[in-house]
């Protein structure tokens, strides 16, 4: 018998956050870690689009939607997982998933599951949405194991029913990306309007306990449905793309342009360049394309690297800002308003005094604006890359969810590294963001980890925060530009991160661990990109679907 714990502790912060769950043999004990942040009780945000707004086309639908993949188990167990999305309601209260899993394998013992929890993301506008939590911060609304100890009782080849519960998802929203459980990317899951939920079915699992089920028996569990003590989780993907000349941050409706000051300024001056004129010229026309109509507040902050005083830092910043300042409001006109500021070494985005020290101190010195978009905006709609006249690092490139596929398609490249092979598969456009999709897999005998943020796999001079995690040492290249487009984490309102990517453990002989990362996604007309694959080095022509 083996039993599963799905009742979610409080997240635990370990590279940038560790997701983690729990099992037991005979049963198997299951659980998994949502993000804690800022919280806010559901329904704050708007919920419908605007009267002017577009009815969006409805999506086909055709549940169940099954994929199978490999779950880690702190035993070492880890067992191949088949997960099917049987519903995804939207009531007038909540957003209700309904899924079934099966165990391939048979379990012994006690067990801990380590997977990333039930997760959806929006891939449009890059909203993610966690499951509700309790005043603990734990995500103990849904299924519930027998008498209500957390331990789902689990066998072999047998499916449980589960049923979670999320904020209720706007309305103009019709369908999303489901991460979680070991089943890396499931895409195109459409989302059911109904009036009410479908209904709980009488739960029988107490009575396998330690007995099996008669074939073709599902397992079916008490459901606790969201009462007053319930709260929504605030997170959204928060995207870096980087370029020679500048880089841009999307986080929510904030987004932030950084101009290099190296190509901007001369030594110790707060005189643009030549080059930098243009540069800012294109800079403004990228910002007048993205900026929220509804909002014409810009600021623009000047940074400096760690060398000299904190009074000659903080001057110097402030007067490169202004000089941005200037011309932006030179070229955009007198409709927006300016905020400067200059934060001298305050606020470095790479860390300095390391072997990389001169190009983390270039990376830190920097102009930034900050403003307010409309993340619902429709973006280039998957146009193509000639616009000479903005930065491409800040062109936002927005195609239609990808449909649901459960297969990956055929490996586009492969790489080894400590007996570990990496099986790369196509990428694929789902939205605003391209989905990468890798396989790990141990070729020795022994169980090994892979270590994949060593020093050897950075980027000399890289943002910190977007080299973190399972996957934060890829980033995709254009062959014809010199844009990079960095892993997309997850942030909550409080600042905290995480990776989409399931965290990696210990990896078993001779078995495949599938990861997905996602990242902003390039213009249409791009078709095939490289990726930097942290330890397994960079990798040519991975295809773009």
């Amino acid at each position: 018998m083996a039993a599963i714990d799905d009742r979610s502790p409080p997240v635990v912060r370990k590279t940038p956050l560790a997701l983690a769950s729990s099992l037991v043999s005979g049963s198997l004990l299951l659980s998994g870690c949502g993000l804690v942040q800022d919280l806010e009780k559901p329904g704050e945000d708007g919920e419908s689009p605007s009267p002017e707004s577009p009815e969006p086309e409805p999506v086909e639908e055709d549940f169940p939607y099954t994929k199978t993949g490999r779950v880690f188990l702190d035993t070492g167990q880890d067992t191949e997982l088949e997960l099917s999305i049987t519903g995804l309601e939207r009531t007038p209260e909540h957003t209700v998933l309904h899924y079934e899993a099966s165990y391939k394998d048979q379990l012994r013992g006690s067990n801990t599951r380590m997977s990333t929890p039930p997760t959806l993301v929006d891939p449009v506008n890059g909203r993610v949405y966690n499951q509700y939590i309790d005043e603990d911060g734990v995500t103990s609304y849904g299924s519930h194991g027998p008498k209500d100890s957390g331990r789902f009782p689990v066998h072999e080849g047998v499916a449980n029913e589960y049923r979670v519960y999320f904020p209720r998802i706007p309305e103009d929203v019709r369908q999303v990306t489901f991460v979680g459980r070991g089943m890396g990317a499931m895409t195109g899951i459409p989302i059911q309007d109904v009036e009410e939920e479908k209904p709980t079915p009488d739960p029988n699992g107490d009575e396998y306990v330690r007995t099996e089920p008669p074939d073709g028996t599902n397992l079916t569990f008490e459901v606790r449905r969201p009462d007053s003590e319930a709260q929504a989780v605030d997170v959204d993907l928060e995207s870096f793309v980087d370029s020679d000349l500048a880089s841009t941050t999307r986080d929510g409706d904030q987004e932030t342009m950084a101009l290099h000051s190296d190509v901007m300024f001369e030594f110790d001056e707060s005189t643009l360049t030549g080059e930098a004129e243009e540069v800012v010229t294109k800079a403004a026309a990228s910002l007048e394309r993205n900026i929220d109509p509804e909002s014409s507040e810009i600021t623009v902050i000047g940074h400096t690297d760690g060398k000299g005083s904190d009074s000659y830092n903080d001057e110097l910043s402030e007067e490169r800002a202004e000089t941005v300042r200037d011309l932006l409001r030179e070229e955009l006109g007198e409709d927006y308003a300016f905020d400067v500021e200059g934060r001298g070494s305050e606020e470095p985005v790479a860390e300095e005094g390391g072997p990389d020290d001169e190009e983390a101190r270039a990376r830190n010195r920097r102009v930034e604006f900050s403003y307010e978009v409309d993340r619902d905006s429709p973006g280039q709609d998957s146009g193509n890359g000639d616009q000479e006249d903005s930065l491409g690092a800040a062109e936002r490139n927005v195609s239609e969810p990808a449909p649901f596929d459960p297969e990956l398609g055929e490996v586009t490249a492969s790489e080894t590294e400590d007996d570990v092979r990496l099986d790369v598969y196509p990428l694929r456009r789902d939205g605003a963001y391209v989905i990468g999709t890798v396989e790990l897999t141990n070729t020795s005998d022994e169980p090994t980890e892979l270590e994949f943020d060593s020093e050897e796999a950075r980027i000399p001079g890289g943002p910190d925060q977007f080299e973190k995690g399972t996957l934060g040492g890829f980033q995709l290249l254009e062959p014809d530009s010199d844009l990079v487009r960095y892993v997309a984490q997850m942030k909550s309102a409080d600042g905290k991160y995480a990776s989409l990517a399931e965290e990696v453990h210990e990896l078993q002989p001779g078995e495949p661990y599938q990861l997905i990362a996602m990242f902003p996604a390039p213009p249409g007309d791009v078709e095939e990109l490289d990726m930097r694959a942290g330890p397994f080095g960079e990798l040519e022509g991975i295809a773009l679907e």
